[in-house]
């Protein structure tokens, strides 16, 4: 790996650094070593000792580790990272992959669901994601069990993406690990996490984020209200995508949030053709390229006025950066550096939604 691309990854492996982070220092610094230089000064500044930049020999073993496994680091502004994908303000700034990359150019459909599903959805999601293959429409899931798992199978013949919450080597649930194996051989296989990484709860979320942000539509079949594919039907809406569901019966607990989302505005689906009608025909000129993805404000340098002034209006419970802007009177780009200094110093915490809150 050249030494641009391995910077970039060590500035990424450090803790506390993640995407949104990771791209505002690129965007100020221009290059991830005077990133990785500038670090303990924003620090410092933000009242902290700031994070632990790993050690270069961690990077190495990670490069190796992934080259190994007959994988290969993507990084975010390079010609193979998924266009719809790096349109995200949290796009990941490096993903590991296995397989036919072109797939994530393609845009496709995101087909999701409960774990638990009935075997009539199950069938019904594998039927929906054999038509759509068919029709040359690449099919992202999550390679769980349930749902995941029927999508995965009805599309393999024509085309279908994994993402996974843990390293690449890692097959979760276990009884998957061969489908996970022919998705990396026949499809595409996607992890953020290095390798080696369990499958942790609080992965699931940034691996729905991938799903959402890979397709041009994400469809639910049979979800619970408080379901982590509602979860990625969100960040879908959230992403400016479409969000389309699968009815089911009103007794049925499973259906609760696919109804859910219909009453809320989602598009009603009972066939490949629905989903067909919702993702086509995309005007090339309504998708943006790489290059124009989201970029942050340049840089300005802060007071210690700015800083006592964004300090006492943040505190546990998370406020959108937005509304700091607002209240605080400061131009976002003062606002964006003292969040910066507070995050690398380890006293802020980035949530859902572009909200922030005290660490």
């Amino acid at each position: 790996m050249a030494d641009a691309r391995f910077a970039q990854l060590r500035l990424l492996r450090t803790h506390g650094i993640g995407p949104v982070t990771w791209r505002q220092l690129m965007a100020r610094f221009g290059a991830a070593e005077a990133a990785l230089d500038a670090v303990p000064m924003l620090a410092r500044r933000g009242g902290g000792d700031g994070p632990r930049i790993p050690d270069p020999a961690l990077i190495a073993r990670e490069i190796e580790a992934v080259a190994r496994l007959g994988a290969r680091h993507v990084l975010l502004g390079e010609a193979e990272y998924p266009p719809l994908l790096a349109e995200l303000d949290t796009a990941p700034p490096a993903l590991i992959v296995r397989g036919d990359i072109g797939l994530a150019h393609r845009g496709g459909v995101a087909l999701v669901g409960a774990r638990n599903a009935s075997a009539a959805s199950c069938r019904f999601a594998r039927g929906l994601a054999q038509d759509l293959a068919a029709q040359h429409v690449p099919v992202t899931s999550g390679l769980a069990r349930g749902i995941d798992t029927a999508a995965h199978l009805g599309a393999l013949g024509g085309g279908t993406i994994g993402v996974i919450a843990s390293g690449i080597d890692i097959a979760f649930p276990p009884e998957n690990a061969r489908l996970q194996e022919e998705v990396a051989t026949r499809g595409l296989l996607i992890a953020e996490q290095p390798p080696g990484t369990q499958p942790l709860a609080r992965h699931f979320p940034s691996r729905n984020r991938i799903i959402a942000g890979l397709a041009q539509g994400t469809v639910v079949v049979e979800a619970a209200p408080r379901s982590g594919s509602l979860i990625t039907a969100r960040l879908a809406g959230e992403a400016g995508r479409e969000v389309m569901a699968v009815p089911g019966h009103p007794a049925d607990p499973r259906a609760q949030g696919c109804n859910m989302l219909i009453r809320e505005g989602a598009t009603l689906i009972q066939s490949a053709g629905d989903i067909l009608e919702q993702i086509r025909p995309i005007d090339p000129r309504m998708v943006r390229a790489p290059d124009s993805a989201y970029t942050p404000p340049p840089p300005q340098e802060a007071s210690d006025a700015d800083r006592r002034r964004i300090g006492d209006l943040l505190g546990p419970v998370a406020v959108s950066v937005d509304e700091l802007i607002r209240q605080s009177g400061r131009p976002p780009a003062i606002v964006q550096t003292i969040l910066l200094e507070l995050e690398l110093a380890g006293r802020l915490e980035r949530h859902a939604g572009g909200r922030v809150a005290l660490a």
